[in-house]
């Protein structure tokens, strides 16, 4: 194989992480809205969790996207 098809394959396969990362977000979302369509009154609680948790997530994501540029460029 060649050198960049061997690229293309690796930074392809450094981005499957993302596809848990989706997932992941929805169920933070999901869970968000449905613990304060239950509870209005906890929305202020919940607020800094579900940020705290969705930039976590979300800094997966882009730990994984930086690794494949990395991978195509490097």
């Amino acid at each position: 194989m060649e050198i960049d098809a061997v690229k293309l394959i690796a930074a392809a396969l450094a981005l499957v992480p993302m596809f848990g990362v989706a997932l992941a977000m929805g169920n933070i979302f999901s869970s968000y809205n449905d613990a304060v369509g239950r509870n209005p009154t906890s929305a202020e609680v919940l607020d800094k969790k579900f940020f705290i948790s969705a930039a976590l997530t979300e800094a997966l994501a882009l730990l994984a996207f930086a690794i494949s540029a990395f991978i195509l460029v490097g």
